[in-house]
């Protein structure tokens, strides 16, 4: 049965992908909006092949941890299977949320989602740049769905099926969605995502949701007044594919060589990105802070 789910999945998305990249990319060539470049898409192509490798080698694993804490579960879903699904896809898309706002306050997780932002391109193949490491613990946020009652095959499927969806969001070329704005998360919301504008740092985490950000305060429109720009606040300005994954590694070891305090090292090394203890850097939060204020004046 689950590979026959896998299976479909692959049947599914893939000419998907292929008509909308394809799309994308002619409609770029045809217009000269340069969205892509050669060198953008190979580097979407290598952190996808690193994230896709150390995904199934630890996939066996991660379902056997997950099958483990089910035999625990306090719940037992004997219902209707549409109730079962479909609690499933919410309750994932909820821990999804948890696991995507962690990766961006505290810093060693930003470590990692980091080459999912480090493109100054933003298209369809941006979704695929994927966070290279975040296999070895995202499966850790999907334990409370297991001890809740769902099954570790049934997680990961809802998982995978939801990633289809957020590539999708990945795009320049669709505008706002009507009333589906307040439902899903758009690609006018992850355009947010993705900004280095002070507004809109770490905003709109969601995958499949809306809601989330919008209960927990991590909600920002797109605003036409103030045009997104793609990639870090500080770019890296390199396809070293070494850098590429490591870069914010090695700031990290940098930073934790300065004269400071031991709370300081720790703070550099859990605390929000952008933290540090004699105000060299901002975070995202000081940022906008900064920003409110000299608006106010």
């Amino acid at each position: 049965m689950n590979e026959f789910r896998e299976s479909l999945l692959v049947l599914i998305s893939v000419p998907i992908y292929a008509i909308v990249i394809g799309f994308e990319f002619f409609y770029s060539y045809f217009k000269n909006k340069g969205l892509y470049t050669g060198k953008g898409l190979l580097s979407n192509i290598y952190l996808t092949s690193l994230n896709m490798g150390l995904d199934i080698l630890i996939r066996g694993l991660c379902l056997l941890i997950l099958n483990y804490f089910f035999k625990f579960s306090i719940y037992d879903w004997n219902v209707n299977p549409i109730i079962y699904w479909t609690a499933l896809v919410f309750a994932e898309d909820f821990m999804y949320y948890w696991l995507h706002r962690i990766d961006h306050v505290c810093r060693l997780f930003w470590a990692v989602h980091v080459t999912h932002h480090n493109s100054e391109e933003f298209n369809f193949t941006v979704g695929f740049r994927s966070s290279v490491f975040q296999p070895l613990y995202r499966f850790v946020y999907f334990i409370p769905l297991a001890l809740l009652g769902f099954k570790g095959i049934d997680i990961m499927f809802i998982y995978s099926a939801t990633q289809i969806f957020g590539i999708l969001a990945h795009t320049q070329t669709i505008n706002k969605l009507g009333f589906l704005e307040y439902i899903i998360i758009t690609p006018s919301h992850h355009r947010v995502h993705h900004g280095s504008n002070v507004r809109y740092l770490d905003k709109n985490m969601g995958m499949l949701f809306v809601f989330w950000d919008k209960l927990f305060g991590t909600f920002q429109a797109e605003d036409e007044t103030d045009p997104v720009v793609y990639g870090l606040t500080e770019n890296i300005k390199t396809y070293n594919p070494f850098t590429m994954v490591f870069h914010e590694w090695k700031n990290i070891f940098i930073d934790l060589k300065k004269k400071s305090s031991f709370k300081d090292k720790l703070m550099y090394v859990f605390g929000p990105p952008g933290w540090s203890h004699d105000g060299s850097k901002k975070t995202s939060s000081q940022l906008r802070t900064e920003l409110k204020n000299k608006s106010n004046h």
